[in-house]
């Protein structure tokens, strides 16, 4: 065989040889690897969506909300699937209310995935689907509402911008307000819109439970209304106050000022968006000598009509404390040391209580723990232990100071004694309600009695006395009604020098109504770093203003007794 037809069968050989691979790998990739192969194409084309859970809301206890969530959508764009960026643009400008050359440069990124718009209405987005733009889609991106603006902003909290609650009633509910999410699974075609007959799995979503809390939307506004009067005044820098509901112990309003607006929660101060009311301690003054007063009469001590010879001063360890003017011996009752507010004779009852036991009801009464409230950042106070107060100290914790407390634990203390002497643990939620309708609701706490029937009676006498002739609170009246209460001022911490000196003082004013029936308890305090006018002055306007409101808003009766003759001095 000449040469030529050599190379003739070799070059034939390696075609056949050639052909034969070629087959082979088409029947691999055909027979062998074909499902592979579609299926990777398939899951190519497939896009996993988040299905949002609807946020569930929060609402008074008339079911008025305070916070609530409203369908919206956030507007991505795939730019690589974009057909015409300025096209695209100016399609969208006008629905999106974004300029079209900021649009143009999204949209012209080397980029799979740019965000256009947030929290973008349903009636829009639906105006953007019938465009049917390619690379234009839309992902779940809900708004969160707060119609009632700043009113239980401290209490109701807010959330992220990613959905989740950072503070208040959306932070301790979190789990039960978010809900479960789902997914929907598509397969999406080159314009990145579902295929009509492709794969189409949803995995739907359980929206959030709703909380009904126990407060009253109106009554709250007032509160807060009446505080911020009181922060206006140029010396107030801070003014807090709760209402509670005497016999369940629900905290019916609950406020602060300055307060500020969950739904613009980033243009405020850090600072301010916690809640004083149950994070902030402060020394609550006078209103603690309810307390001392009640431990002696508990105990035996003394009765109401019991009379001492009160100096003006006495000895407490290596200091002398006075009442708030030095003065001759004088004769009063344990009522008129009240009314009086006197420091020299509540320190000479404690003596007669004793530390540890005085120790024992300051406890009783909830102090230096926690209430329980369904709210984050709660303070227990500062008690010390009675083993560690020196003889200054002792005296100082029998009239308030050397002790601190948060303003929901001095509204506790005097709901125990306006409830015939049995403590209810103060709570805010009244039930949670799933989005089937069901109704869990949150069960009342277990009362602890603190001092008997008897002591609470005479304790609400004693108390009457300061709203009355001679006592210190006249301007703590409410006509038509008996009120019960006590002023409290107190030197305030001045955190330049970790000293009383320059802090000026908190004022504070506690108390109930009606004295013969009581419904409710209303604490207020003051903080004036400026000023050292008392609580009587000050901070019993304020109570007698926002317990006016909750008792007419209740339609409570007046009461139907005239207010006793009250016994303030006498003869030992």
């Amino acid at each position: 065989m000449d040469q030529r037809g050599l190379r003739n069968r070799w070059g034939l050989a390696f075609m056949i040889t050639l052909l034969v691979l070629v087959v082979c790998k088409l029947a691999v990739l055909q027979g062998v690897d074909g499902a592979a192969y579609a299926n990777a194409a398939e899951q190519d084309r497939l896009r996993t969506f988040p299905l949002d859970a609807l946020r569930g809301a929060v609402l008074d206890r008339d079911g008025n909300p305070f916070a609530y969530t409203v369908d919206a959508s956030k507007v991505v764009a795939d730019p690589e699937v974009v057909a015409d960026p300025e096209r695209t643009a100016l399609a969208l400008t006008t629905l999106l209310d974004v300029p079209v050359p900021e649009l143009t440069e999204k949209l012209s990124r080397d980029s799979r995935y740019v965000v256009l718009a947030n929290q973008v209405p349903p009636e829009t987005t639906d105006a953007i689907d019938a465009l049917e733009l390619p690379g234009v889609l839309k992902e779940p991106d809900p708004v969160r509402l707060y119609p009632a603006g700043t009113v239980g902003g401290q209490v109701i909290g807010f959330v992220g911008r990613d959905g989740e609650g950072l503070a208040g009633i959306e932070r301790t509910f979190e789990e039960e307000l978010a809900g479960t999410p789902g997914s929907r699974r598509v397969e999406v075609g080159s314009g990145g819109y579902p295929i009509p007959s492709g794969i189409d799995e949803s995995t739907p979503a359980t929206d959030g439970d709703s909380v009904t809390l126990t407060l009253d939307q109106d009554l709250q506004y007032v509160t807060e209304q009446r505080l911020a009067e009181s922060c206006a005044d140029g010396a107030t820098t801070r003014a807090s106050a709760v209402v509670l509901d005497v016999r369940s112990g629900e905290v019916v309003a609950m406020g602060s000022c300055p307060g500020y607006d969950p739904g613009n929660y980033s243009e405020t101060d850090p600072d301010l968006l916690g809640n004083p009311l149950v994070s902030s301690v402060f020394e609550p003054g006078s209103v603690m000598k309810a307390v001392t007063l009640a431990a002696a009469l508990e105990e035996g001590v003394a009765e109401p009509g019991t009379v001492l010879s009160v100096n003006g001063h006495i000895q407490a360890g290596d200091r002398v404390v006075t009442d708030a003017h030095d003065h001759a011996p004088v004769d009063w009752t344990v009522t008129g040391i009240l009314a009086k507010s006197s420091n020299v004779g509540t320190i000479m009852l404690a003596r007669e209580v004793g530390d540890e036991k005085l120790e024992q009801y300051l406890r009783a009464f909830g102090l230096g723990d926690t209430t329980g409230i369904e709210l984050p950042g709660e303070s227990a106070g500062i008690l010390q232990d009675s083993e560690d107060w020196s003889g200054v100290r002792a005296a100082n914790i029998a009239i308030g100071q050397g002790i601190s407390v948060t303003t929901l634990q001095m509204a506790s203390i005097y709901q125990a004694i306006a409830n015939d002497g049995v403590r209810v643990p103060p709570r805010i939620v009244e039930a949670v309600t799933g989005p089937d309708g069901k109704v869990t609701e949150t069960p009342e706490p277990e009362g602890t009695r603190v001092i008997s029937s008897e002591t609470a009676d005479k304790m609400a006498y004693m108390l009457e006395a300061v709203v009355g002739p001679g006592g210190t609170a006249p301007l703590g009246q409410i006509e038509g009604f008996r009120v019960a209460g006590k002023t409290g001022t107190a030197q305030r911490a001045n955190p330049d020098c970790n000293c009383y000196e320059g802090g000026g003082y908190v004022t504070t004013f506690v108390g109930f109504a009606p004295a013969d029936d009581p419904q409710y308890v209303v604490a207020v305090d003051l903080e004036r770093p400026t000023s050292d006018a008392e609580g009587g002055q000050v901070a019993a306007p304020v109570f007698a203003d926002i317990l006016r409101y909750a008792l007419t808003a209740d339609s409570v009766v007046p009461s139907g007794t005239a207010r006793p003759d009250f016994v303030l001095t006498g003869t030992p």
